[in-house]
């Protein structure tokens, strides 16, 4: 099993991008004008590097992440950067979220100097990393999908040159639905439940470990819900439209996110990981906490991230046409991005030159004082996959 030396020592440089986007209507707060201005991190160790890893989360905040560290002491380049939905998706646009690490790249080559880019998704930036790669080498997006911008034809998106999927999930949309409670029977009111389909409730007949016909109805019943969801916000766009206020927004909440069988029943996508957590604590207490996916939304916001059949950053179909070397890995005790995720990444993948490796007893952000040999591990596969592939070199 490759470790790494973590021997590097590294400065943490704080910078801005700084870009300007005509947008019809402003999506977050604050701002001059019509710039964007985008929070970056640089960790630039004392070896010098042609090649930079740059990170991009859709809401961002992973920039001290035990990942990213160890990564720049271990003697690569590393840039953080936020898109401009920092800490809120609620409005958030995949297409900008393209746009934005667009312009990351181009400031990264152009400004920085470094002269290869490989794309690092971690977790929810795997397919956004798979996203971009697929417009960047042959964009095809003129809008997002409620008919507002940006046009990705024009965004001169510069393909990199390799890409890592590091603890990574499918999709935002993908990864919703599956966590997705379908009891919930009124969006309005969500103490009308189906008690077949509640996980949480002791007299739901249907217990771990659960039967695959109640499986296969649960998840059908998932993707229903997400579906009522968007034709309801697509009806209430035209209501805007058909009322003479076409860039007028809704906000609304999502109730009931964090109910998924595996969670509960270790035989549903078996891994290390223990039974009855997630990667945000108590499942049932996530559930309808006031930090799940999708909890807080606007009408543009969940057709573009969270939609089954609208939402465009999805890896599984992003990754056919990806045509750079990829590295994949996953972490066999992840609470969050589970084994069959970091298969179907690996699987979707259309370029011959692909690589895969799961780490035993790893979680989602390598944290605890027991996850350091599982993290150098993971820094090793990472670091012998980017010296044979050109992007770093031997000490």
């Amino acid at each position: 099993m490759p470790s790494a030396e973590l021997r590097h020592r590294y400065e943490r440089i704080p910078y801005l991008v700084v870009f300007e986007d005509n947008s019809l209507f402003r999506d977050i707060y604050g701002g001059t004008g019509e710039s964007v201005v985008l929070e970056s991190f640089l960790l630039k160790p004392e070896k010098p590097s042609d090649t930079v890893l740059v990170f991009m989360h859709p809401i961002g905040g992973g920039a001290y992440l035990p990942m990213m560290n160890n990564l720049a002491k271990a003697g690569h380049h590393v840039i953080y950067c936020n898109s401009r939905f920092r800490g809120n998706d609620s409005a958030l646009l995949m297409e900008k979220v393209v746009q934005d690490l667009g312009e990351c790249i181009r400031d990264a080559k152009e400004r920085l100097g470094y002269q290869k880019v490989v794309l690092a998704g971690w977790s929810g930036g795997g397919s956004l990393s798979l996203f971009y790669q697929q417009q960047a080498q042959n964009p095809t997006l003129t809008s997002s999908p409620s008919g507002d911008g940006p046009d990705l034809t024009k965004a001169n998106l510069i393909p990199a040159d390799g890409v890592m999927l590091l603890a990574a999930h499918i999709s935002r949309h993908g990864t919703l639905t599956e966590w997705m409670d379908p009891s919930i029977l009124d969006e309005s009111d969500p103490s009308k439940r189906d008690i077949e389909l509640d996980l949480y409730n002791p007299d739901n007949p249907n217990q771990p470990p659960y039967s695959q016909e109640f499986l296969d109805r649960f998840r059908d019943a998932q993707i229903a819900r997400n579906r009522r969801i968007t034709a309801w916000v697509k009806d209430k766009l035209a209501e805007l439209r058909d009322a003479g206020r076409p860039l007028d927004e809704f906000g609304f909440v999502v109730h009931g996110t964090m109910a998924d069988p595996r969670w509960l029943d270790p035989a549903v996508d078996p891994s290390e990981r223990e039974p009855g957590t997630c990667y945000l604590g108590d499942p049932q207490v996530v559930n309808m906490g006031p930090v799940g996916l999708a909890r807080f939304c606007t009408l543009r916001g969940w057709l573009s991230q969270w939609s089954y059949d609208d939402a465009r950053g999805d890896a599984l179909k992003a990754g056919p046409e990806i045509a750079v070397p990829t590295l994949v890995i996953g972490n066999l005790a992840d609470t969050a991005c589970t084994p069959s995720h970091t298969r179907r990444l690996f699987e979707a993948i259309g370029h011959p030159d692909k690589e895969m490796h799961e780490i035993s007893g790893a979680n989602h952000y390598y944290s605890g004082p027991d996850q350091k040999e599982t993290l150098r591990k993971a820094i090793g596969h990472v670091t012998d996959w980017l010296v044979r592939h050109d992007f770093a070199k031997l000490d």
